[in-house]
């Protein structure tokens, strides 16, 4: 018997393996939920913040908006088109802003990353350990 043997049988060495397997596996599972946890939690505190700005910000952009189409009548445009001309680089403004967000708060940000990396060291692990 060599010095790197183990002195337990095959049986206990199974179960042991087994035991330790199913701990791995749960531990995975509850790394997996409290990162998704943190995700959604960050998107939802996302969105919250992104409609209290909204809100807040809707109402300065009405007045000033108004304020610009005042200013623009007064240097000599008339009130029709300076209101065309505020609306349409507001909108133009608002479709880059939306996109921006949309893409901040795409699926791609909610890949549990971490447990992608722990599940690729764990395997490595295994193989290194079966060898």
């Amino acid at each position: 018997m060599s010095s790197n043997e183990d002195p337990r049988g095959i049986t206990t060495l199974i179960s042991d393996l087994t035991d330790q397997a199913s701990r791995l596996v749960r531990t995975e599972f509850e790394l997996l939920r409290t990162e998704m946890s943190e995700k959604v939690g960050q998107v939802r505190n996302g969105a919250i913040e992104v409609v209290a700005g909204s809100i807040c910000l809707l109402a300065a952009l009405l007045i000033l908006l108004q304020a610009l189409v005042l200013a623009l009548a007064e240097l000599g445009l008339g009130v029709g088109w300076a209101s065309l001309l505020v609306g349409v680089v507001v909108a133009i403004l608002g479709a880059i802003l939306v996109r921006t967000g949309s893409s901040n708060m795409s699926t791609a940000n909610l890949t549990p990353e971490r447990t992608q990396d722990q599940l690729g060291r764990d395997a490595r692990a295994v193989k290194e350990q079966m060898r």
